[in-house]
């Protein structure tokens, strides 16, 4: 099968590329490399079966390519990510993260694309509900640009389907933790933890630690993606998340564990605007997908270590 993977060489869209490639389909990747990474990609590129393209999805000719490769499933990972820069340029935010989208489902509906695979957040739609953890049927109640962002990417994908019958499915995922994350980006906490302890850097936890997060590692979010590329689910969301909640300051006791460093953060203000807890309901992807988390919170610290340690 033909896939295309927007946002190819960042954390998640690489390691669903090497996922796509060993389950032996020809992949194509997009990504403007604004944070993605060419040697996410090496492995693939290796390979004979993908092809990168450089390209933002709110200015390439998306049409041209689309038609030029055809892809029967694509995987919508490309966005704007970092949320305080959705709060200080929110036009920025929906260019990429609205156009961009309702760009590429344009170019999908004209292509013949059997299906979407759009990328949520679950992590950030829901903004501050009252029930943990949270299921699919709790009212978004965005809480930055970014997040309303996410919000308008699935609507408007659900308007393709009702008006050209565009087969659509959203993986809201919580907190992504793993390989190739990034150590220098606001939401990659494992990361920043990890490399940090590894340099002998001190670490840092904001307020007293007890916020929490439901942290799922990179590969069983991969699997949700594929599994979601079948013909189950259309114009459906679907929380990926552990249902587990861990506290900052467990996550550091973790990390710290793993490495063998020092479980000694400093302790610094709290942030304005974080949220104090995030907790998934994943039981609609098990119902309807098949999927089930399977790597735990320290297997998952321990092979994102090792891979930091190189």
């Amino acid at each position: 099968m033909q896939v295309l993977v927007t946002g190819a060489a960042g954390f998640i869209g690489s390691t669903l590329v090497d996922r796509l490639l060993a389950d032996g389909h020809t992949v194509v990747g997009l990504d403007d490399l604004s944070r993605g990474r060419t040697e996410n990609l090496a492995g693939a590129c290796a390979s004979g079966g993908f092809e990168f393209v450089e390209g933002d999805i709110a200015n390439a000719d998306l049409i041209g390519l689309f038609e030029k490769h055809k892809p029967e499933v694509v995987h919508h990972l490309a966005a704007q990510i970092d949320v305080r820069r959705s709060v200080e340029d929110p036009e920025f935010d929906a260019e990429v993260n609205i156009v961009g989208t309702v760009r590429l489902a344009e170019a999908a509906r004209r292509a013949g694309v059997r299906k979407v695979v759009h990328a949520s957040s679950g992590g950030s739609i829901y903004g501050a509900p009252k029930n943990y953890p949270t299921n699919e049927s709790t009212p978004v109640d965005p809480a930055s640009p970014y997040a309303a962002s996410k919000v308008a990417g699935e609507i408007y994908l659900n308007t393709f389907r009702h008006l050209y019958d565009l087969d659509c499915s959203f993986i809201a995922p919580s907190n992504v933790y793993g390989p190739r994350q990034d150590p220098h980006g606001e939401a990659g906490v494992v990361a920043i933890f990890a490399t940090a302890m590894l340099a002998g850097r001190p670490t840092r936890v904001y307020g007293d630690g007890s916020n929490t997060r439901d942290y799922v590692f990179v590969d069983d979010v991969v699997d949700a993606f594929v599994r979601a590329s079948g013909a189950g689910g259309c114009g459906q969301r679907f929380n990926v998340g552990t249902g587990v909640e861990t506290s900052d300051r467990a996550l550091h006791t973790v990390v710290a564990k793993v490495v063998g460093a020092p479980d000694t953060p400093e302790i610094a203000p709290a942030r304005l605007g974080d949220l104090k807890r995030s907790c998934l309901d994943v039981r609609k992807a098990e119902m309807v997908l098949g999927w089930q988390p399977q790597v735990r919170l320290e297997e998952g610290i321990s092979r994102t270590v090792d891979y930091f340690r190189g």
